[in-house]
């Protein structure tokens, strides 16, 4: 941006809002959504909060044609004392210039950005769901708009924030997951996109998702892709083995998507005094690991989830099941700490939550 003015362009025309029990992810969106423009001549500019509606782009605009785009994920909650508060934005504003930064896209200001998304929330405020384990999950994103087919970094972005209500994720009670080991493709190598939110990223997994599915499995377990034998990512989220009472998780090497999640849990352990270690972990020592008798609980981590339980892997034919299939104490513990703390049930010693102040009116400027 290159300024602190927000312009406000109200709805006329309110959409209904669904009821708790019926949200899903990513279905419904809010009444209005951030944008804000850039090019070479003016830099970001033209930041405003409008009604969301679709966007009209050129056919040759060149995010469809080389895919330069980036994307976060966050959401706000609302409190028992019906506040309502973000968990840790910054930090997923100041990832998406990093993956601005590896897409060749210009960098905005996070303080501004944060401005802007708190007036969003206060908005819309009325469609953050009421319900436990619901949420406002919040979808920043950036994309290329110049419409020029040739390969260069565009002159021109949009960077647009839409809102969704969603429901809780684990309706039924958290239930450990199966997972396979993919050893045909790879999800990113050391000097491509693998610490970029970007959208090819998420698309060329699909196919190995597709074979999981296929095979009973819920997600895929991500290996080097050099050597195919260092484990790097589970799904979407990134992926903590509790081995010997200590915990480790793959140290952030390049190819590895740096998660707001991920670190959150490893400040937490640290705080807790429960030994963890960022380093090289390779699947055979997960499976050794287990015909030892160490390997104690498997987890993935991110926004949607918070904690996602392993209950088994499946690897070059064998299967094994960790912990019974069950949900494990520090797996426990860590989701009802964090998701206590997003919701300000539980004292929040880091400073992590940050509450959207609320006006009794807000008016279009």
């Amino acid at each position: 941006m290159t300024n602190n003015t927000i312009e406000v362009l109200l709805t006329s025309e309110r959409k209904e809002k669904p009821e708790d029990s019926t949200l899903q992810f990513g279905k419904v969106f809010t009444d209005h959504m951030f944008v804000m423009e850039y090019t070479t001549e003016k830099g970001w500019h033209d930041a405003k909060i409008q009604p969301y509606q679709p966007i009209s782009l050129d056919p040759s605009c060149m995010v469809f044609h080389y895919g330069q785009t980036v994307f976060e994920g966050l959401k706000a909650y609302r409190t028992k004392e019906d506040k309502i508060v973000l968990f840790r934005p910054e930090k997923n504003f100041e990832r998406l210039n990093l993956s601005n930064e590896r897409l060749c896209i210009p960098h905005f200001d996070v303080e501004q950005a944060l401005e802007g998304l708190k007036k969003l929330v206060e908005i819309d405020k009325d469609w953050v769901p009421h319900s436990k384990g619901t949420s406002l999950y919040i979808r920043p994103f950036i994309i290329a708009t110049e419409p020029f087919l040739g390969v260069h970094a565009s002159e021109s972005y949009k960077f647009i924030i839409i809102m969704s209500p969603v429901g809780a994720y684990y309706k039924g009670g958290i239930n450990p997951v199966k997972i396979a080991v993919e050893n045909e493709y790879v999800r990113a190598v050391k000097g491509g996109t693998g610490t970029a939110k970007t959208g090819g990223n998420y698309s060329a997994s699909l196919k190995a998702q597709e074979t999981a599915n296929a095979s009973g499995c819920s997600q895929v377990l991500w290996l080097d892709g050099v050597e195919k034998k260092y484990i790097e990512e589970v799904g979407a989220m990134n992926v903590f083995f509790k081995i010997n009472g200590e915990v480790v998780t793959p140290m952030l090497n390049g190819s590895i998507l740096h998660g707001v999640t991920r670190a959150s849990v490893i400040e937490l352990l640290k705080h807790w005094n429960i030994p963890v270690s960022e380093r090289r972990v390779s699947i055979a020592e997960i499976f050794e690991a287990y015909d030892n008798g160490q390997l104690d609980e498997a987890w993935g981590t991110g926004t949607a989830a918070v904690i996602s339980p392993i209950g088994s892997l499946v690897w070059e034919g064998r299967t094994i099941n960790i912990n019974d299939n069950e949900i494990g104490e520090l797996s426990q513990k860590i989701y009802d700490t964090i998701t206590g703390i997003q919701t300000c049930e539980l004292e929040d010693p880091f400073n992590w939550v940050q509450e959207v102040k609320i006006n009794s009116s807000v008016e279009a400027k």
